[in-house]
């Protein structure tokens, strides 16, 4: 069974959130349905969005499990975007938040070893 998965973070302006979502992704999006969506590939038909919708802006919660958890926080800092929050779980799952400038909050969790 072939799933794709969209996850979507409303945004109240997209035009002034396209910038730091590109530079959080790391790069332009994949694709543009429309004036008012921007669309990653984050893995294999697996996609995360930014909609320019007012009324939802600012309440997105987005996880993403990665294997590479401290390469991807460093590169991300590169990119001129530290964690709002980081925290390291039982087991040694650590999960990294960010939060874009109107509180919708992207995650990046991993294992530690």
């Amino acid at each position: 069974m072939a799933l794709d998965l969209f996850a979507g973070i409303p945004v109240t302006d997209y035009a002034a959130a396209l910038p730091w979502y590109e530079r959080l992704f790391g790069g332009q999006p994949s694709f543009l349905p429309n004036d008012i969506e921007a669309v990653w590939e984050v893995a294999e038909h697996r996609y995360v969005y930014i909609v320019q919708d007012p009324e939802r802006a600012g309440n997105a919660l987005v996880l993403s499990f990665v294997d590479d958890i401290e390469d991807r926080v460093a590169e991300i800092a590169r990119r001129g975007i530290e964690p709002a929050k980081r925290e390291t779980y039982d087991g040694g799952v650590t999960k990294v938040t960010y939060r874009d400038a109107e509180g919708n909050e992207i995650s990046f969790g991993g294992g530690l070893g």
